[in-house]
């Protein structure tokens, strides 16, 4: 290599110098715009958006889910209600509502 160097006219050394000097002008731009302060919060909010995303996007599968199971539980294939199992769950629910409205009037009383 420096072989040709020795070789090379002023004016060839001009053009590398400048072609030398444009592009380390290009990589100190791109330096000075990676590293203010506006890029740097920008990609950190980027990044924080992303990652709520992907979150929620988990989030909304497992619920989708959870959802689907439930259903299957308490509905047939036809769309009907599995009645052997609404009504044991109904009557649960009735149960404890009833625990707890009975149990707020002994507090009150």
């Amino acid at each position: 290599m420096a072989d040709t160097a020795d070789t090379r006219t002023p004016a060839q050394i001009e053009a590398d110098i400048r072609r030398r000097r444009a592009t380390l002008a290009e990589t100190l731009d791109e330096i000075g715009v990676r590293v203010h302060p506006k890029t740097i919060v920008g990609d950190a909010k980027a990044k924080v958006a992303s990652n709520i995303d992907h979150t929620l996007g988990r989030a909304y599968v497992e619920v989708n889910r959870a959802v689907t199971d439930v259903r299957a539980r308490f509905v047939d294939e036809d769309g009907a209600p599995r009645l052997e199992r609404v009504v044991p769950v109904a009557l649960v629910v009735v149960g404890v509502v009833g625990l707890l409205a009975f149990s707020t009037r002994r507090r009150k009383g």
